[in-house]
């Protein structure tokens, strides 16, 4: 899915058949729209992830490595301290590599999505047009510019990113769906209707396609948070789909004008901790939006 990050990491899980059966309570005592929510046990961090930051660590502190071996443990390092939310720690690593070895793309991407999450919205366009001279074929940066330019409020531009990145891979409901955020602010009308021919060719059966059926008013908001618990695996998969049920709940709330609702949603998606998720990365940037707050942006540099 989109929003998966590269080298994802395992984690701690608790006993599903115990929170499935308090979340069932939960669900069957309150309704969505008095604040009822199913709630996910906080996703924890897995002592494999502490014990490979810690191994990355001494690896390059101890060992006799060239400036590229160097480069691409920051990065590595820097990839798992972003999925455990440690983002300024992440940063100062992808900072690193860069500075070791200027042609990876992929760490650009990622100093472009902080740059993004922080406001500084110029430098995210710099570090992405970086990463896509350097790997033209990098999907994942047109995502990721394309949010950069909707969130400044280029919408025109970002509609061309989402496209493209919609095109590689036409089947994919996350990538309908952000098309479709963008496409809304130029007309509710059009892009609702666009919105429904899309969902035509999607996978039924994966549940990602219910958000979209949500957002073109073929689900109910009930039914789409009932559908959460449809074939679920364990307690990851479940604060998965919560941290991205919410964030576009929240989104389809604030655009009916309903602000409170929105941040309360957006409130129940940063509880999940699936850190490295775009929904929870912009959740934080969605409430300050709504409270009428401005990101500032931060000057990074590797001291």
């Amino acid at each position: 899915m989109l929003k998966k990050m590269p080298d994802r990491l395992l984690r701690r899980a608790a006993p599903l058949a115990l929170l499935v059966t308090l979340l069932g309570g939960c669900a069957t005592t309150q309704s969505a729209t008095t604040g009822g929510w199913l709630t996910p046990e906080p996703l924890a961090v897995s002592y494999r992830t502490e014990l490979a930051i810690a191994r990355l660590t001494e690896i390059l502190y101890r060992a006799e490595l060239s400036e590229e071996q160097s480069a691409q443990l920051y990065y590595d390092r820097g990839v798992m301290y972003d999925s455990v939310g440690l983002r300024s720690l992440a940063r100062l690593d992808f900072l690193r590599a860069l500075r070791l070895k200027p042609d990876m793309a992929d760490a650009y991407n990622f100093v472009g999505i902080h740059h993004t999450v922080s406001g500084d919205f110029d430098s995210a366009y710099e570090a992405f047009d970086s990463a896509l001279e350097l790997a033209p074929e990098h999907e994942f940066a047109y995502l990721n510019r394309g949010i950069a330019l909707y969130y400044a409020g280029k919408t025109e531009l970002a509609v061309g990113d989402f496209e493209r990145f919609l095109a590689l891979k036409p089947t994919d409901a996350y990538r309908v769906i952000w098309l479709y955020l963008a496409q809304n602010e130029q007309s509710a009308e059009q892009a609702k209707q666009q919105l429904q021919q899309r969902a035509q060719i999607l996978d039924q059966a994966e549940w990602s396609t219910n958000i979209v059926r949500f957002l073109a008013g073929e689900m109910t908001e009930r039914a789409l948070l009932d559908s959460v618990m449809q074939d679920l695996s364990g307690p990851q998969l479940l604060a998965e789909r919560l941290c991205e049920v919410y964030f576009y709940l929240a989104k389809w709330h604030d655009s009916k004008q309903q602000p409170e609702q929105a941040l309360e949603y957006y409130k129940k998606v940063l509880a999940t901790n699936v850190f490295e998720f775009v929904e929870h990365r912009y959740a934080r940037l969605e409430m300050a939006r709504l409270r009428g707050e401005n990101a500032s942006p931060e000057g990074f540099d590797e001291p």
